[in-house]
């Protein structure tokens, strides 16, 4: 009898936190890289604009990097399941499956999925010397070139390192791989001519690709981009690497066990977050494109995750890279 009413005790407490939340305890949103970078951007931009649909409360952003961005998620992983902890994560979430050896909890299994965030567009860049123009001229140089090409990356599990992988295995062309530590000593590099190409995100590239820094040949998106600096590159697709699509998205998790009232808060909260005008612009700032399909539920967040764990696993394990 006693145990009875424990329990009951128990859950009529986990209710009525449910049914208060967030109350005035402040919402963690981890970040799993460093801060400055477009991650924590969004995150930042996200937690102001989820500020007020959550009734004012104050959301902060921790950043937790390191491990291919597994040591912020397992912090979350292993966090009080109140909502009170969340993790924003981008297309992370689908290659540390592959990518982190003895990953200390389960992508598809230790966390409540809230929704997507964004979608960020990829460029397949040049340095300024190279002798091709256009991507026509590109395949034709890469042809001509192949044991010499020099492919920059941001690190391994980066951005830039996966893009890379996915365009040396749609050409069946094996490129110098030179990882660096973050994409800024990387495009440096490519402005000096030290490598040859990096494919990286919109966010890193536009202003490199306006100021003419560097020659820009195709996006990696299904459709063209619509951005001024932009538009006029065709995509990878139509250039040729048939079905070719890499954007880098981000996700919004809470621990498993989330009260389900707390999920459909936070998903509330999300949904009016990526309505907001202000975060709408601040976004297409960054070069990224709010979600507003079907993704912003969880369980097509969770489906979509596992298709993309499904597209990377191959490619990194035919690779034989590791972030550990």
């Amino acid at each position: 009898m006693k145990r009875l009413l424990l329990l009951a005790a128990a859950v009529a407490a986990f209710a009525a936190q449910a049914q208060s939340f967030p109350g005035s305890k402040p919402i963690t949103i981890v970040v799993p890289f460093s801060a400055g970078g477009p991650t924590d951007r969004v995150a930042r931009d996200l937690a102001e604009a989820m500020r007020k649909p959550l009734g004012g409360v104050t959301l902060v952003v921790d950043n937790a990097a390191g491990a291919g961005g597994s040591i912020g998620a397992n912090k979350v992983a292993k966090a009080s399941a109140d909502g009170h902890t969340l993790l924003l994560h981008h297309i992370g979430m689908a290659t540390m499956p592959t990518l982190v050896r003895n990953l200390p909890f389960k992508v598809e299994s230790d966390f409540e999925y809230l929704g997507m965030v964004n979608d960020v567009p990829m460029t397949l860049i040049g340095r300024p010397s190279l002798p091709a123009n256009n991507y026509k001229e590109l395949s034709a140089w890469i042809n001509e070139n192949k044991g010499k090409i020099n492919l920059g990356n941001a690190g391994i599990g980066a951005a830039s390192h996966l893009c890379g992988l996915m365009f040396q295995n749609a050409l069946k062309v094996d490129m110098t791989t030179v990882p660096y530590k973050g994409t800024a000593p990387a495009i440096t590099d490519l402005i000096g001519g030290q490598i040859d190409l990096l494919c990286d995100q919109t966010t890193n590239t536009t202003s490199q690709i306006e100021g003419k820094k560097v020659k820009a040949f195709a996006v990696t998106t299904a459709k063209r981009l619509t951005t001024p600096a932009l538009k006029d590159l065709p995509t990878l697709n139509e250039a040729g690497l048939k079905g070719f699509e890499v954007t880098i998205w981000h996700g919004l998790y809470a621990p498993k066990g989330t009260p389900a009232d707390v999920v459909a808060k936070l998903n509330a909260a999300l949904k009016a977050a990526l309505k907001d005008p202000d975060f709408i612009k601040k976004q297409e700032g960054l070069g990224a494109v709010v979600v507003n399909d079907k993704r912003v539920e969880p369980a097509e967040h969770k489906k979509f995750v596992a298709a993309e764990i499904a597209k990377w696993s191959p490619v990194l394990k035919a690779a034989g890279v590791y972030a550990d």
